[in-house]
């Protein structure tokens, strides 16, 4: 087992820049996950560590050994790629233990390594079936069966769910969170998806154009994102940004968005007293719009007044589409919440979960 260091890592391909200046400390048995959207560099930082591609700056150490030159067969990690690349002809047990076998290992022990894979992985009743025979989600379970067998120092996934459906990819992700349980190893997980991020993640590292935006636990990436861009790659609908300005008004600082204007909560008008009159980004969760007649005790609401676009209900809550003078945006607001298209109705701003950020510099002011 061991932990991963990234130190001044930087990729290049020619003139373009895929990774910049990395630095992530992974601890040892973590489960990460890098997130961010396509191109943004985040599988040539797995590549990276696997040996597939050589870094053009800095470090990389696998516990305290440095591996820049280190061949791929000799890192001691396994990987798991997208694609599931199982051999077609062979079944499912032969697959799982190729690697087992050019290594010479004693049939006895592949044998025991196989099975336990497949009962860790719920697929020990399809050993001695092909691939071509199973569903899309067992053959991404017999790739990642495959790589169990090894007990490597570091497992990593290069986008493995992106090719199942719905169902599927929900099954495997919390097979991936049982299995780092159970084998108590690091686990570095490359998606686009950050739903899967939130949800199987102990740390996450948010990339974008090869720049580490924000490296944080799920919950902080949520609740106190660091700039405009890990605020609206986190978060399902995405969170509502209005251009706005901080003003006073008398003895009250306001967040005036032109179509409407929210005071500031009194335990927060110290942080933002310096911005006065300052072009700024004002952010709000879909979550944090309520109904004004469901809102939840304790909380600091401001009024807003506004138009019903389109509603869709979800079952346990409906999805708003708001307009109020020029902003569109979205709430996710209580199920019994009577909302009629076309017409308007009053919504309430949770201000204790606001979140305000520089318009140049897109960074959160706090």
């Amino acid at each position: 087992m061991a932990s991963i260091t990234y130190d001044h890592v930087t990729k290049r391909f020619g003139d373009f820049i895929a990774v910049n200046d990395l630095n992530i400390f992974i601890e040892d048995k973590e489960f990460l996950v890098i997130v961010g959207p396509s191109g943004c560099g985040k599988s040539t930082v797995l590549r990276c560590l696997a040996g597939l591609e050589y870094i053009s700056d800095g470090q990389i150490l696998i516990g305290d050994q440095v591996v820049n030159d280190t061949p791929t067969r000799d890192r001691d990690i396994a990987m798991v790629f997208q694609s599931y690349a199982l051999y077609s002809h062979m079944s499912v047990y032969q697959n799982m233990a190729f690697g087992l076998e050019l290594r010479k290992t004693p049939e006895d022990e592949i044998k025991e390594r196989v099975e336990e894979a497949g009962e860790v992985l719920g697929i020990e009743n399809l050993l001695e079936q092909n691939p071509p025979e199973l569903s899309g989600g067992h053959q991404q379970a017999v790739a990642v069966g495959r790589t169990i067998v090894r007990v490597p120092k570091v497992f990593l996934f290069d986008d493995p769910l992106s090719n199942l459906d719905a169902k599927q990819r929900v099954e495997i992700r919390a097979s991936l969170i049982k299995l780092h349980r159970q084998l108590e190893t690091t686990f570095i997980y490359v998606t686009h998806d950050q739903t899967e991020a939130m949800t199987m993640a102990t740390r996450i590292a948010v990339l974008n154009f090869g720049v580490l935006q924000q490296f944080d636990t799920p919950q902080n990436l949520y609740d106190r994102p660091a700039n405009l861009f890990v605020a609206g790659f986190i978060g399902s609908p995405a969170m509502n940004f209005f251009p706005a300005r901080i003003q006073q008004s008398e003895d009250k600082l306001v967040v005036d968005a032109e179509s409407f204007t929210l005071k500031i909560p009194e335990d927060r008008k110290s942080v933002y007293e310096g911005h006065i009159d300052k072009p700024i980004i004002f952010g709000i969760r879909p979550e944090d719009i309520f109904n004004p007649e469901f809102a939840p005790p304790g909380i600091v609401i401001q009024p807003v007044d506004t138009k019903v676009d389109i509603t869709e209900f979800m079952g346990n809550e409906i999805y708003l589409y708001l307009k109020s003078g020029e902003h569109d945006y979205v709430a996710r607001v209580d199920p019994r919440t009577k909302a009629v298209v076309g017409e308007s109705m009053q919504v309430a701003f949770n201000m204790d979960s606001m979140h305000i950020f520089d318009r140049e510099s897109e960074q959160v002011i706090c």
